[in-house]
């Protein structure tokens, strides 16, 4: 999700003015954005307490597709599409059902401050991907070692065991697959994105992906909430209208002022904020690994974001 509204501004992007030339505004807006992505994480697992996997992502998504459309619609954005862009994006769509099922239910037998860890090693996967399926995106030494930081930081999050046993160890894994998948989505998009507008490819996902949910809540028989109490409602408001919907427009709205690449350099906050916000609001425990895995993944994402000739691009990535 966070990419240019104008088609060619992926490539534009490369030339926006580096974190340091931000307005002072425009870098606090920047940074409180990533703090509410980071709170996602923790949203999703309160709302877990109450709903079904599908269920959860079925309101979200709802939510989403029909306020991005207003805003599409009200901004009139161009939303029409050739018969070959409305199949890659039916692609993209089957894939983020697939990441989105995934990571919502390893959260649920995991901490959101694990899931937030693992989730965000999601760019390092996209960089060893982009190297062989991207043209032009090779892996450079800088890049190299933000990888291997991130991925050491995996490392500590499968060392931190706290007490959860076996479902910790399973949920973590499933969040680690889900990752991978965003990944091959992300580099998928990357290939085709230079025909679509990034609006367009968050606004027909979340049109596309909604339903889904919807069938799968409905053949898992998740209707039945087991808790729907203001905490669950705000939790799920939170992740479908500020997160996803707000989140959206804001961060575009950013990224046509000020270029992908300047505004990269902030998604460290991300991880950062799930694990402090897990430890707050939900109790999590977070010990000597779990800081370790913070420094090194958060650190490994500076250093491939900040004076990067070319960003790393998440479609959909605070969805």
């Amino acid at each position: 999700m966070k990419t240019d509204c104008k088609q060619d501004n992926l490539h534009a992007s490369s030339q926006a003015p580096a974190v340091a030339g931000l307005p002072v505004m425009a870098t606090l807006f920047a940074s409180f954005l990533c703090i509410l992505f980071g709170g996602n994480t923790v949203a999703i697992k309160i709302s877990l307490s109450g709903l079904g996997v599908f269920s959860v992502a079925t309101i979200r998504f709802g939510m989403a597709a029909v306020v991005i459309s207003l805003w599409a619609l009200g901004t009139r954005q161009p939303i029409r599409l050739h018969r070959r862009q409305l199949q890659h994006l039916m692609i993209i769509a089957v894939i983020f059902f697939i990441q989105l099922s995934l990571f919502i239910f390893g959260l649920s037998k995991t901490y959101a401050s694990r899931g937030t860890l693992l989730a965000n090693v999601q760019p390092f996967f996209i960089l060893f991907l982009a190297h062989f399926f991207v043209p032009g995106d090779r892996i450079t030494g800088r890049k190299l070692i933000g990888i291997l930081l991130g991925f050491a930081g995996v490392v500590f999050v499968f060392l931190a065991r706290n007490g959860g046993g076996t479902e910790l160890r399973q949920g973590d894994m499933i969040i680690l697959a889900a990752a991978f998948v965003w990944a091959c989505n992300g580099v998928y998009t990357k290939n085709i994105l230079a025909g679509l507008q990034p609006f367009q490819v968050v606004l027909f996902q979340t049109l596309i992906a909604a339903p889904l949910f919807l069938l799968g809540a409905w053949v898992s028989g998740e209707f039945a909430a087991n808790r729907f109490d203001t905490e669950v409602v705000l939790s799920v408001l939170y992740q479908g209208l500020i997160a996803t919907s707000f989140g959206f427009v804001a961060w575009n709205t950013l990224l046509q002022k000020h270029g992908a690449v300047a505004l990269h350099s902030f998604i460290f906050l991300m991880p950062v904020t799930g694990v402090v916000l897990g430890g707050a609001f939900l109790g999590e425990p977070i010990n000597a690994q779990i800081l370790a895995a913070l420094v090194l993944i958060a650190s490994g994402i500076l250093i491939v974001n900040t004076r990067s000739k070319i960003p790393i691009v998440h479609p959909g990535r605070n969805v």
